[in-house]
């Protein structure tokens, strides 16, 4: 039997990268995945090589606190309650230096990557409470344990933030046997290089980690039994300096 075979699994921002090679993950181990994404193309491109019976494609902006419930309503009415949710949406701007970053890309980092995640597990938990217990996993960053020039101003605050968030979860929501883990990559090769103020050439994307690295992590984490919980999992490529 499949591992997560029959388990309700939103993935946010599945619709590329990280997001979309967790969904295929999961999907292979039997779990019925709903993928979350403010683009329906996209979505439906990280779906097409999926079993149909186990794919459930929403748009929804995670900053958007209604869109966020009218999305865990059609999950719940589709599939019943998530036992996974893997907040993996993000985004990034340039400029991106406390001296540069402008207000609204400010804005949008922190309502995308910070407040999102914060949206999306408040819908999930009373489903998570009702059954006895759930698995959140938080994309976050190395940038979230410590400040990076390179990841600026606002990517750094919000992943700090959402590390915090899910140290409170565990803290606030062990007696329901629900868990939470922060994963903190390194540098991953993903669609949101494209952001950065230098360009990133081939041979330096081919030693950073790939989304299927990230995938593995996940259901590492989401498939230990009840009783460990992982409060937060660093993983980088091997010549990235980590100390």
């Amino acid at each position: 039997m499949r591992q997560f075979a029959g388990q309700v699994v939103i993935i946010t921002g599945a619709g590329t990268g990280i997001g979309r090679a967790v969904a295929k993950g999961f999907a292979a181990e039997g779990a019925r995945v709903a993928l979350v994404g403010r683009r329906m193309e996209k979505l439906e491109e990280a779906g097409a090589d999926l079993p149909a019976c186990q794919v459930l494609a929403l748009v929804c902006d995670v900053g958007d606190r209604g869109a966020v419930q009218q999305m865990a309503a059609a999950v719940e009415g589709a599939f019943g309650p998530a036992q996974v949710l893997v907040n993996n949406a993000g985004t990034n701007t340039n400029p991106r230096s406390l001296a540069q970053v402008t207000d609204e890309d400010w804005d949008l980092t922190l309502n995308t990557n910070l407040t999102g995640a914060y949206n999306c597990v408040r819908v999930v938990l009373p489903g998570m409470r009702a059954q006895g217990g759930g698995v959140i996993l938080n994309i976050a960053s190395i940038a979230g344990l410590r400040a990076s020039k390179l990841a600026g101003s606002a990517y750094s605050a919000a992943k700090h933030g959402m590390v915090a968030l899910t140290h409170v979860i565990n803290e606030e929501e062990r007696e329901h046997h629900i868990r939470a883990c922060a994963i903190c990559p390194g540098e991953v090769e993903t669609p949101l290089l494209d952001l950065r103020p230098e360009p990133v050439g081939r041979e330096h994307r081919a030693r950073m980690l790939q989304p299927e690295d990230l995938a593995a992590a996940a259901l590492f984490v989401a498939g230990l039994p009840a009783r460990a919980c992982i409060p937060e999992l660093v993983i980088k490529p091997t010549w990235q300096i980590f100390s």
